[in-house]
């Protein structure tokens, strides 16, 4: 069948691959993470705290090597820091996956200057140096997968969070201009925009029993998601399985966007 025949289930197999994860020690970074090992791939996790037991355990009980690195994303300085320390360890940077990120919630007219400022810089400034300085690297070996984490505020307002909501519809934006610019260099820059997950950092919302129907009854799955969700997707989008899509969103999410 000609070019059929060759496809393989390895295609999803990332053996001998490094990846970096921003945020990977907890939650959905942590997820990300750990599929990536059970996929084959080597981990330079980036975290700002010190508790990685529980994630250097899940992953190296894949038989995978992994390295935290604490670094302060929205100091500029850290991201030629991250950048070299990967290729100290491993000597090359096949997957980075953007995943750090914080939120401020208040009214708009309410707003800070430095809440907006510290979400902006950490959720879209640094994403954007970061892959910056790793697509120079994945240049060179003329591969390599960028991996953006959106948000369903993405594609909606939201209430409460406009710089969170700026950051994500950033996301997007940055996600097409690197797609555009490193296709020719056989890079590809995608997308992942959870739907609601139960996470620590969503609790308070599933706590709400108001808010919490409110958005169940929005999501035809009709259940929040699990970090387990993402797994799948954040494989197939590093691996070459994935190699003829560029520039693309995926949503994650149940079916919100639809409803």
């Amino acid at each position: 069948m000609g070019d059929l025949s060759q496809f393989s289930m390895d295609f999803f197999r990332l053996d001998g691959k490094v990846a970096i994860v921003t945020g990977g020690n907890t939650g959905l970074g942590q997820g990300y993470a750990v599929a990536l090992a059970k996929a084959g791939a080597d981990l330079f996790i980036v975290t700002h705290g010190t508790n990685w037991n529980e994630t250097k355990a899940l992953i190296e009980k894949e038989g995978r090597k992994v390295t935290f690195f604490q670094a302060d994303l929205e100091q500029k300085e850290s991201i030629n820091n991250i950048v070299n320390g990967c290729l100290d360890e491993y000597g090359k940077i096949d997957i980075l996956v953007n995943n750090a990120g914080t939120i401020r919630r208040s009214p708009l007219l309410e707003y800070t200057e430095k809440d907006w400022s510290d979400v902006i810089d950490l959720n879209l400034n640094s994403l954007y140096f970061l892959s910056q300085e790793v697509a120079k690297v994945m240049a060179e070996q003329r591969s390599g997968k960028i991996i953006n984490v959106a948000s369903m505020l993405t594609f909606q307002g939201g209430k409460f969070v406009p710089a969170y909501t700026a950051s994500k519809h950033g996301v997007a934006g940055l996600t097409k201009a690197f797609a555009n610019e490193l296709a020719v260099y056989n890079i590809q820059t995608n997308a992942i925009a959870p739907g609601y997950i139960e996470t620590k950092n969503t609790a308070p919302i599933r706590e709400d029993a108001s808010r919490n129907k409110e958005i169940l009854s929005r999501i035809p799955a009709g259940q929040w998601g699990k970090p387990f969700d993402l797994m799948g997707t954040v494989v197939f989008l590093a691996s070459q399985a994935s190699n003829y899509i560029n520039g693309h969103i995926l949503a994650v999410d149940g079916g919100w966007l639809v409803r």
